[in-house]
């Protein structure tokens, strides 16, 4: 498979994985997991901002306003928090989900293996470079 995909013209190797995405990301299970997740790390915040206003309770104002703030200091992990969130809730929400689950399962295991083939090189360019 991973031969007749480098086969393919760049433009139609970058149009197929886009498509890919796109169907996962756009996937409503998966959506709804991202929205839960968004609204366990930051979406509480920005309810009780906007209904500490409208209801003048500044407790909520100054909570909300204290962590949001905290999401704009450079480097925050929130989203990666989302995300591994998201991929627990959809696991656990939606277990026979193996579309979505599946390629998630199978982009990861690629990940993996060019990391590892990656790393193989650099450590057979760094026993060459050794003096004997």
């Amino acid at each position: 498979m991973e031969s007749a995909n480098n086969k393919l013209s760049l433009k139609k190797r970058i149009l197929k994985s886009l498509k890919k995405w796109l169907m996962v990301i756009l996937n409503p299970r998966l959506l709804l997991c991202i929205f839960i997740a968004w609204m366990i790390t930051n979406g509480w915040s920005y309810v009780f901002t906007v209904i500490g206003t409208l209801l003048e309770i500044p407790w909520m104002i100054i909570t909300g306003g204290a962590y949001m703030s905290l999401l704009w200091v450079p480097f925050t992990p929130e989203k990666i928090l989302t995300v591994i969130i998201a991929v627990f809730l959809m696991r656990l929400i939606f277990p026979n989900d193996k579309k979505t689950i599946g390629v998630l399962r199978e982009e990861l295991s690629k990940l993996k293996a060019t990391y590892i083939r990656q790393r193989n090189k650099r450590r057979q360019k760094r026993i060459a470079k050794k003096p004997q």
